[in-house]
């Protein structure tokens, strides 16, 4: 509290605000001299309390940093602790649904069964902190990563599938049972006007083209050098994971300068194995819950 007061100092020494009696600091700034009113009774209990409070604290619960960590308190507790018994109760509490999903016959699992309702939210959370950064949260995809969402696979779109893509991934060097295909780079077998036709008649087995006569020659381009894999009629190979080229839905794009990046250089995306990443029951469940966005398929009798 401050105030434009007059002092005085009496023979204790003191010095005492004239106006009000108070005794002051001694500090004045251009004539204002502070008061050395004494702090609210409320506020210094307040103080005291606090004072008690962590004192007690560093007592019994984790508090002074050491060396190599921190003084675990009197009652051994800790945030670490609390978060893996809480882990430790969702297991205990799901134990059963687990051991059933991973004993289940992934396919016969139908859709309203309450192993299917946790496998689709255990996979969804799954999902999203795993598979998300490439498929996108909602699974649509992006350039050069799978639309999870649409009935169109280069391996199988059955949940068996599903779980055998997600279990050994594609084209990775740290599982032998990875699916795995390569596409050669065309650029070094065939010259850019031959690349070309065959551009324009990959185009035109989803879309009208106006040079018939090269998408003629294409066709003659593709029977010879790309029907091995993709199949004679062009509608892929899953046994190989050659895509299918009628269907208009693209990995890298449709439209004449990708293909021709595509045929001329090849692509080869890599997915991991997450077998070795993540446990069996969530690679179950994963899979069921991509199964379940729209695109899963029926499994091949």
């Amino acid at each position: 509290m401050t105030k434009n007061v007059t002092e005085k100092k009496p023979a204790n020494g003191k010095n005492i605000d004239e106006t009000t009696g108070v005794e002051t600091t001694g500090h004045s700034w251009d004539g204002i001299t502070e008061l050395n009113n004494p702090l609210p009774r409320w506020w210094l209990w307040t103080l005291y309390a606090c004072i008690v409070w962590a004192v007690g604290y560093t007592i019994f619960y984790p508090a002074w940093p050491m060396i190599s960590g921190a003084t675990s308190g009197t009652l051994g507790w800790s945030t670490r602790g609390a978060v893996a018994q809480d882990i430790a109760d969702h297991e205990a509490k799901n134990a059963q649904l687990v051991a059933d999903l991973v004993a289940a016959d992934l396919p016969t699992l139908a859709p309203g069964d309450p192993l299917h309702r946790y496998a689709v939210a255990r996979g969804g959370a799954v999902f999203r902190a795993n598979c998300s950064q490439c498929h996108g949260s909602g699974a649509a995809g992006a350039l050069g990563y799978p639309n999870l969402l649409d009935d169109d696979w280069l391996w199988g779109g059955d949940v068996a599938s599903i779980a055998m893509t997600i279990d050994h991934g594609i084209r990775n060097d740290t599982d032998p049972d990875a699916r795995w295909s390569q596409m050669p780079a065309f650029g070094d077998i065939l010259s850019k006007p031959e690349i070309a036709s065959l551009v324009t008649y990959v185009i035109s087995l989803s879309a009208t083209v106006e040079d018939r006569a090269q998408a003629a020659e294409g066709a003659v381009l593709f029977s010879e050098n790309c029907a091995a894999c993709h199949s004679d009629d062009a509608t892929g190979n899953r046994d190989m994971g050659a895509p299918n080229l009628t269907d208009a839905i693209w990995l890298y794009g449709g439209d004449t300068a990708s293909l021709t990046q595509t045929i001329t250089q090849a692509r080869f995306g890599v997915m991991p194995a997450w077998g070795q990443r993540l446990s069996d029951v969530d690679v179950d469940a994963v899979a069921v819950y991509v199964h379940s966005l729209g695109g899963g398929e029926q499994a091949p009798e």
